[in-house]
């Protein structure tokens, strides 16, 4: 009889929340209910240690000599949004499947973390991409009209230093061979580094 009038009293206490009324099994008003007593990073009363911190501003280096030192020191470098293990577009994803493939080290930035890094990093690839020739920019050009893509968006992929564009030219240089060749010795290099 007791233990009757408890569960009675616990299946009343769970039928009073939001989700309950609602009739479905967890609706977003008892997110928000869940959520009432959360606070937020920048709130006055919120202490030092538990602010977010930007590892890039507290470097000391501009974001154009990080971009730089990026593209320099990893031989595969991809700027896109989320991370490897967890991309955060469709086209990001995509990248980063296809180099995978290639089993060769992945050095990425998540450019939704800093909004100045994005504009970074759009104003290094454009200036990277001032060294090609006339037929080279052509190239480029038919490429990218091929696909239908709008330019320049991210992910960005650097190889050996060399922009290399977006996620559609990762997967066209992959369909035509031509990435491997542009891979050839990364894996090896970090081999014989060990």
């Amino acid at each position: 009889m007791m233990a009757r009038s408890l569960s009675n009293i616990l299946f009343k206490g769970i039928s009073g929340l939001p989700a309950a009324r609602s009739g479905r099994i967890v609706s977003g008003s008892f997110y928000q209910y869940g959520m009432r007593y959360s606070s937020t990073p920048n709130e006055p009363d919120t202490h030092d240690d538990f602010k977010p911190t930007n590892k890039l501003e507290s470097s000391g280096l501009s974001l154009k000599d990080v971009v730089e030192q990026d593209v320099k020191e990893n031989p595969v470098m991809i700027y896109m949004k989320g991370v490897p293990d967890l991309p955060q577009c469709g086209f990001s994803s995509l990248a980063v499947r296809v180099l995978k493939h290639y089993d060769v080290p992945l050095s990425a930035r998540n450019i939704l973390e800093n909004p100045e890094l994005k504009s970074a990093v759009k104003a290094f690839s454009t200036k990277a991409m001032s060294h090609l020739d006339d037929e080279q920019l052509l190239v480029l050009i038919l490429l990218l009209l091929d696909v239908r893509v709008q330019w320049p968006t991210f992910p960005q992929i650097f190889i050996k230093g060399e922009f290399i564009g977006g996620s559609d030219i990762i997967l066209n240089l992959h369909q035509t061979g031509e990435l491997k060749e542009k891979l050839e010795g990364i894996a090896a290099n970090l081999e014989s580094s060990k």
